[in-house]
């Protein structure tokens, strides 16, 4: 399973990612808004990864697909994809370390996912969830073409505070025109 882009390769997570992945999820700025608090250990990571290796991207659960810069075969972020279990739907969410960020690269992989999952899994809807003062996923989210669709607010206790999170989805239709 793997999905080529221009500049990219999107592929199953290998045990040698470990230490990239601890180094990027270990920066502040790459952690703000995620779930994990920085720094992430390796020993974390390297959990994280075996969970990541055992999981399948057309059953029910988690897959994180691992973004590999095509230049010099570097783990520089990851897209998870949550699919539900009536194998129509799905919930995306993604990371890239913090000096690849603002290049395309988040916009680039995505979009490949997303392609896979309407295209070939056939899926009828995905959506994305994000933390409201992340204007940068938000604002991928959208250039992606999602609609927004609510915000709950204070929705989620993390890092000792209540924040709102902002809710996208993307139709298939929507996908496949364009």
């Amino acid at each position: 399973m793997l999905i080529a882009t221009e500049r990219l390769v999107l592929r199953r997570f290998r045990p040698a990612d470990a230490e990239p992945l601890a180094a990027y999820r270990s920066e502040p700025a790459v952690a703000r808004y995620q779930s994990w608090d920085a720094p992430f250990p390796l020993l974390r990571a390297e959990t994280a990864v075996a969970n990541f290796i055992a999981s399948d991207p057309d059953k029910a659960g988690w897959f994180q697909y691992a973004i590999e810069r095509t230049e010099d075969r570097r783990l520089i972020g990851d897209v998870a994809v949550h699919l539900h279990d009536n194998l129509k739907q799905a919930e995306i969410g993604f990371t890239l370390a913090q000096e690849h960020q603002k290049q395309g690269y988040a916009f680039e992989a995505v979009t490949a996912v997303l392609d896979r999952l309407f295209r070939v899994q056939g899926l009828h809807k995905v959506t994305g969830e994000c933390d409201a003062r992340n204007t940068a996923s938000a604002g991928l989210l959208e250039r992606l073409g999602f609609t927004r669709e609510g915000r709950l607010r204070q929705q989620t206790y993390i890092k000792g505070e209540w924040t709102d999170d902002l809710l996208y989805g993307l139709l298939s239709g929507e996908w496949l025109l364009r």
